[in-house]
């Protein structure tokens, strides 16, 4: 199992390779009190899950983990009373959700984490994934963002198993 460690002072560590990498507009805490929307990053190890990409974009990263193309209707719930809460969604859909298929290049590339998805529990926050960071490395929602080169050489040796932590 490799381990790429993701600090709050914005880089992103594995083996000897150090990286800048940008985390929540509101830092990061304890995944415990890590509520919705509230734009931190969540301490702690999260499972990679796997990888989605746009194919209108880029070609699809050269990994070991599972791959899927994101759509047009892609989103991801961030509605903590929706029975789908944390979980892929299509649009339209009836509550509040993200949309995957965006107008920037952030979502070029997404890591899908396993953060608050074993078992779900509604409010302590969705959508943690790793994606491409601003050009300015600007904070996220609550991610660990880097840039596309560095994502793609992380995914190049990525296996199900590993982990990304996030750390103070």
């Amino acid at each position: 199992m490799r381990v790429f460690s993701a600090s709050a002072s914005g880089v992103l560590s594995y083996g000897n390779v150090k990286v800048t990498c940008a985390v929540g507009r509101s830092g990061v805490k304890p995944a415990s009190e890590k509520p919705e929307g509230d734009g931190a990053s969540p301490m702690g190890r999260w499972p990679i899950r796997r990888v989605m990409w746009r194919g209108d974009k880029v070609p699809p990263p050269e990994t070991k983990l599972p791959l899927s193309p994101i759509r047009e209707a892609d989103g991801w719930c961030d509605e903590a009373a929706d029975p789908r809460y944390n979980q892929p969604v299509t649009h339209p859909y009836p509550a509040s959700a993200e949309k995957l298929w965006r107008d920037d290049d952030v979502y070029d590339v997404i890591v899908i984490l396993g953060h608050n998805d074993t078992p779900v529990v509604a409010g302590m926050g969705s959508a943690i994934f790793m994606h491409v960071a601003r050009p300015d490395f600007s904070p996220t929602q609550g991610c660990v963002a880097l840039t596309l080169p560095d994502l793609l050489a992380i995914l190049q040796i990525a296996e199900l198993g590993d982990m990304v932590e996030i750390t103070r």
